[in-house]
C-alpha cells in the first residue's frame, strides 16, 4: 500500500521525518524516499528497500539533508517523492493510492501535447508523476488537488512539499487515513497515528474525508472543507494497520480483540469445535488470536514462532514462490506445543490460500491432531480496487473466486452476491469447497455484520468492497 509522513518545524526537521517514516515501514517494501525544504532549496533521497530496512538506506543521507519542511514515503510501486517545476513553481509530491483509470488520464494528458514523463524500467509511469502533472493542469495548487480528487478513479491520498509549507489532501471519501500532531514551533503529519507520538507529538486532529490543508510550524490552514461521504479500508483494522494505530477514534488491536471475541461466540454458539488452545498466524492474527481466547476460556498459545532477525516480510518478493519460500522459512515449530493438540488457527485472512495451506501442512507434520481455521475477515470475493493491498493481477488469484468459477463457470459472475452472503447455501458449499483444498479440520469465517461491528463504524462508513462489492456508502450501492 504505502505509508507518509510530514514534519513542518522551526528547527531541522530531517531526524523526525527519518524515524517517522520509518514507522510506515509495514505498509511497504520497495522503496523509501524523503525531501526537505530550507534555506538552499530543495534535497531528496530515494533508496530501493527491497532487501534491507528502511533505516540502514538512508543513515547517511539524513546527516547531509536538511531542511525546516520536509515529507517521506514508504512505496510498495514507484519511486518518490518526485520534485516537480511547473507554472505552479517547484514542488515535492508522495502520494498512496490506486489509479484504475490510469490509461486514459495518460492519454488525455498526451492529446494536449504539452506533456511528457521520464519513462521507468518496466516502460510505465510514474504515478505520482501522473497525479504531479494532473495538479499542474490548474491555475493553483489546491484546485489542481481538487481536480485529482475528482478526475481518479480509485484513491489518492498525497502531501505536497512547497516553500510556504506542507500540503496534506486525504482521499476524497477517505479510504485512507491522515492525521495531524502538535508539539511546540512544529507540527506532523502521518498515515499511522502512533508514528510521531515517540517524537514529542500529541494528537491534534484528524483530516476529513477530501480534506486539503496547509501545515505550518505556526499552525494548520484548511484550504478546503471535508465533505460528508465516508469509506474507509476497513482492510487497515484486519491487517495493515499497526497496533497503536487508530483510525476514526477506532485502535487497531482493540478492534481486533473484539473480532477474535465474535468469531469465538460464533464458535461457542455451533458448539461442534472443541480445540485445545488457540494461535495466531504472526504477528497480524496474534491479537485476533487473543481475543478469541479471552472470550473462549481456551488457552492461548504459540505453537510457531516468527524469526524475524533476517528474514524479511514474505509478500515483499515478486516471486510468488520466493515469497512462499520466506514465508515457511520464518516460522518455527514449538513442537512441544503442537503434538497431538487439536489447534485453532487464526489468520488475519486467506487471499491466495497457498501460505496457509502450506501453515496448516507444518503443523500437521509437527505432530497436529486437528487444524481449525479461522480467517479474521470475510471470504474475499473481489480484487480490491481501492488500495493495492495485495499483489493479485487478477480476482481469479482470490482462493474464493477460483472455487466459485469452479462451481459455476460462466454464471460464476452473475452469483457473487450470493457467495458473499453468510447465510446463503452457496456461501456454506464455497467454504466446504475451500476447507477441502486447504486441509482444514473446520473453516469459519468472520462474518461481515460482526466484522462491522467489531470496528464499531456504521457500515456506511467503511468500504467493504473486496467482501460484499459495495461501493455505495450510506446508498448501499453495489458494483
Amino acid at each position: 500500500m504505502g505509508g507518509l509522513f510530514g514534519v513542518a518545524s522551526r528547527r531541522s526537521c530531517t531526524h523526525e521525518l527519518f524515524y517517522g517514516v520509518d514507522y510506515h515501514s509495514h505498509l511497504g517494501t520497495r522503496r523509501g524516499g524523503m525531501a526537505t525544504y530550507g534555506a538552499d532549496g530543495f534535497h531528496r533521497a530515494i533508496h530501493n528497500i527491497e532487501n534491507s530496512p528502511f533505516r540502514t538506506k538512508f543513515e547517511r543521507d539524513v546527516e547531509e539533508m536538511d531542511g525546516y519542511y520536509g515529507i517521506a514515503c514508504i512505496s510498495d510501486f514507484e519511486p518518490q517523492p518526485i520534485i516537480i517545476q511547473s507554472h505552479l513553481g517547484s514542488f515535492a509530491i508522495a502520494t498512496v493510492g490506486k489509479v484504475n483509470n490510469y490509461d486514459s488520464l495518460i492519454r488525455e494528458l498526451y492529446d494536449d501535447r504539452h506533456t511528457h514523463f521520464q519513462e521507468m524500467t518496466n516502460g510505465q509511469v510514474n504515478v505520482t508523476e501522473l497525479i504531479g502533472a494532473l495538479i499542474c493542469r490548474r491555475d493553483d495548487l489546491v484546485d489542481g488537488i481538487r481536480y485529482v480528487q475528482e478526475i481518479v478513479d480509485g484513491s489518492m491520498t498525497l502531501l505536497i512539499l512547497r516553500s510556504d509549507g506542507i500540503y496534506a489532501a486525504r482521499d476524497r471519501v477517505g479510504r485512507t487515513p491522515l492525521v495531524i500532531g502538535h508539539k511546540e514551533d512544529a507540527y506532523c503529519v502521518s498515515m499511522e497515528s502512533f508514528a510521531y507520538l515517540n517524537l514529542g507529538y500529541a494528537d491534534e486532529r484528524e483530516l476529513g474525508p477530501g480534506e486539503i490543508v496547509r501545515i505550518t510550524p505556526d499552525g494548520i490552514e484548511q484550504l478546503a472543507a471535508p465533505g460528508k461521504e465516508m469509506q474507509i479500508c476497513s482492510f487497515l483494522w484486519v491487517y495493515y494497520g499497526y497496533p497503536p494505530s487508530s483510525y476514526e477514534g477506532v485502535n487497531v488491536e482493540e478492534m481486533r480483540y473484539r473480532c477474535g471475541s465474535a468469531l469465538a461466540k460464533r464458535d461457542m454458539a455451533a458448539g461442534n469445535v472443541h480445540p485445545d488452545m488457540v494461535a495466531g498466524v504472526p504477528d497480524s492474527g496474534t491479537a485476533h488470536a487473543i481475543g478469541y481466547a479471552n472470550e473462549s476460556k481456551i488457552p492461548f498459545t504459540r505453537p510457531f514462532i516468527k524469526y524475524t532477525p533476517t528474514w524479511p516480510r514474505s509478500f515483499m518478493p515478486v516471486s510468488q514462490n520466493q515469497r512462499n519460500l520466506i514465508a515457511r522459512m520464518k516460522l518455527l515449530p514449538v513442537k512441544a506445543l503442537i503434538e497431538n493438540r487439536k489447534l485453532l488457527l487464526i489468520d488475519d485472512s486467506i487471499v491466495r490460500g497457498t501460505q496457509l495451506r502450506e501453515t496448516t501442512e507444518f503443523l500437521y507434520q509437527s505432530g497436529a491432531k486437528e487444524v481449525h481455521v479461522r480467517p479474521a475477515c470475510p471470504p474475499l470475493v473481489y480484487g480490491c480496487r481501492f488500495l493495492n493491498f495485495s499483489r493479485s493481477k487478477s480476482d481469479l488469484d482470490l482462493i474464493a473466486r477460483r472455487v466459485i468459477l469452479a462451481r459455476e463457470g460462466e454464471n460464476a459472475e452473475r452469483t457473487l452476491k450470493e457467495y458473499a452472503d453468510p447465510e446463503s447455501d452457496r456461501y456454506e458449499a464455497m467454504l466446504e469447497d475451500i476447507r477441502r483444498q486447504q486441509n482444514f479440520t473446520t473453516l469459519r469465517y468472520h462474518r461481515l455484520d460482526d466484522l462491522v461491528e467489531s470496528i464499531g463504524l456504521p457500515k456506511c462508513r467503511l468500504c467493504t468492497y473486496c467482501f460484499d462489492g459495495c461501493t455505495g456508502g450510506c446508498g448501499g450501492k453495489n458494483e
